[in-house]
């Protein structure tokens, strides 16, 4: 089988690049703002004796993703699964935010997830098989003070994956989506440890979330033939 991941040089996506390394699968991986990053993924998931295909690109230019999904199809012949992972995040009042803030986030988040789905489709439909697993949020259906227009985004990756079920089941398509809740990632570095403990007393599992967990989760939903048009939850419990 053959994977592609996007954000896949740290947290959640380098774990599900690995998780899938590790299972003797083909891996391409990409990455748009750290490319050493990137670059030690591709070690890691080499290491574990996978074929890798590093790819270092900005999933909001639709002209790259469509050469990226071109050079993974020529590479390993096909693309099986598709987990959308890249995201970025602003934290902040909205009235605060800029234009160029709040069009990143939507380029980035919602945008970018429709580019590479857009991209990797020919290519599943040549084959009459495939999957697409989405990564989203918990604040897509709650939303979030301060978190609004990351919010916004993850809501409409929660409306695309259901849609998108019903148009591409017929095909032999799945489609998919986790919502993560607080997850142990370099994303929620921002947060102090007075703000995680707080957090903390509202989840009932009581710790944060690990990116293995979410890709175990990810792992689970590319074995389960008969799900699809899915937002499952990982939260500990906390939404």
């Amino acid at each position: 089988m053959t994977i592609f991941v996007t954000g896949a040089s740290r947290g959640i996506g380098r774990a599900i690049a690995l998780c899938f390394a590790a299972a003797g699968h083909n891996v391409a991986i990409c990455g748009g703002s750290d490319k050493a990053a990137l670059d030690e993924a591709a070690a890691e998931c080499r290491n574990l004796g996978a074929d890798v295909l590093p790819l270092f690109a900005d999933v909001a230019d639709f002209s790259a993703v469509c050469d990226m999904m071109a050079q993974t199809a020529s590479a390993f012949g096909k693309i099986d699964l598709l987990v959308n992972n890249a995201a970025i995040s602003y934290i902040g009042f909205f009235a605060d935010m800029d234009e160029i803030q709040w069009r990143r986030v939507v380029d980035v988040n919602l945008n970018g997830v429709i580019n590479c789905a857009r991209a990797a489709l020919p290519i599943m439909l040549a084959t009459g098989s495939g999957q697409i697993i989405n990564i989203s949020s918990v604040w897509g259906k709650a939303g979030a003070s301060c978190e609004a227009v990351y919010s916004a985004t993850k809501g409409g990756v929660d409306t695309l994956t259901r849609a998108l079920a019903k148009e591409l089941g017929p095909s032999g398509i799945r489609v998919n989506a986790v919502a993560c809740g607080l997850i142990d990632t370099a994303m929620n570095n921002t947060l102090d440890e007075d703000e995680i403990g707080e957090i903390l007393t509202a989840i009932p599992l009581g710790r944060l979330g690990k990116p293995n967990e979410i890709a175990n989760a990810v792992k689970f939903l590319a074995g389960a033939e008969y799900i699809t048009g899915e937002v499952i939850t990982l939260d500990g419990g906390w939404c």
